[in-house]
């Protein structure tokens, strides 16, 4: 590797002009895709580094995204697929010249609607923010002046460009599969009050439900967690469903740990299927059939947009949907009767 490489080195070795190369680099327009990716793959090869602070202070920008997750979402219980999230998400802004600051959203700072210090002094050109926040501090982020886009969640606020996995159709296939394999007595798990995803996942069951006339039963919507979002001791109905819609699979596998105390076993005695096929789908005995999300999609979309929304504010995305797909495992049975 040579020391000092210039955007001449890497122009030489690709037949392109310097002012090519500068283009790529910087993202600026009259540069294909393809042959933007191609200079930024040889710049790393060739151990380029540009001057950071010389371009930002040149550009009046900082390169550099925050990224905020509230607490809840980031402690040790339901750390692994939010940090699979911000690790894509840090991927992406690197191959566009960006770095990613992830700012963890303590309780206290969200109930008293405290911005982050990268916030005050400057040191971002926008936000992401990954994991349901309050509504008070939605409104708080909606009056600063920085891009912002909501991943993983939505609200009310539909002015605020949000990218969500496809939530409700994930969860209507799912419950679709278990139907089809002869279930009838499904229960669904997680706290309908806690998030816009866990809703969403709801009413993608409900309506697999209602197309195959099948009654809801009040007992079988077991709660999860607590309002400040820790997992709390799953409740099993007294007349134990033939199977479970589990709103993620951290919570699928504390049901199935639950199950197999009391002395049931999965699929035998009851089926569990879940969302997000992260690192629980595969650490579960059995393997769990889940709604694998498209974690790399879902990053690209959010960097992209904000992005876009640094070189112009004006333009906006709406709630963006990204598609998910059935991983099939062992953790469904085929029943003919009860």
């Amino acid at each position: 590797m040579k020391n000092n490489v210039t955007m001449r080195d890497i122009a030489d070795q690709l037949g392109v002009s310097s002012v090519t190369v500068s283009k790529a680099l910087n993202d600026k327009d009259g540069v294909s895709e393809e042959l933007k990716l191609k200079i930024k793959h040889l710049a790393e090869e060739m151990g380029y580094r540009y001057n950071a602070m010389a371009k930002s202070m040149k550009e009046g920008l900082s390169y550099n995204i925050g990224v905020i997750v509230p607490e809840r979402f980031a402690g040790m219980e339901q750390s692994s697929f939010y940090l699979n999230v911000y690790q894509s998400i840090s991927r992406v802004l690197e191959n566009h010249g960006y770095y990613g600051i992830l700012h963890i959203l303590n309780s206290e700072d969200e109930k008293k609607q405290n911005l982050p210090r990268i916030y005050y002094e400057q040191k971002v050109d926008g936000f992401i923010i990954l994991g349901q926040i309050s509504k008070e501090y939605i409104e708080k982020i909606q009056g600063i002046e920085l891009p912002k886009v909501f991943l993983d969640f939505y609200d009310e606020h539909a002015e605020i460009d949000s990218v969500i996995t496809d939530n409700f159709y994930g969860a209507y296939e799912i419950t679709n599969y278990l139907l089809h394999n002869g279930h009838r007595e499904i229960a669904y798990v997680g706290n309908l009050y806690s998030t816009s995803s866990i809703q969403d996942r709801f009413l993608g069951y409900y309506k697999s439900l209602l197309e195959h006339k099948v009654e809801l039963k009040q007992d079988y919507i077991l709660n999860d967690r607590d309002e400040h979002g820790t997992y709390i001791d799953i409740s099993i109905p007294e007349r134990l469903p033939t199977a479970f819609v589990c709103n993620c699979d951290q919570v699928a596998h504390n049901l199935v740990h639950k199950l197999t105390k009391l002395g049931y076993k999965v699929p035998e005695d009851c089926s569990v299927v879940s969302f997000d096929n992260d690192i629980y789908a595969t650490i579960t005995e059995p393997g769990l059939t889940t709604v694998e999300v498209d974690i790399e999609e879902m990053a690209n979309n959010a960097v992209s947009f904000t992005l876009e929304k640094i070189k112009d504010p004006k333009k906006t995305f709406g709630r963006v949907l990204v598609k998910g797909k059935i991983v099939y495992r062992k953790s469904v049975r085929k029943i003919t009767t009860r």
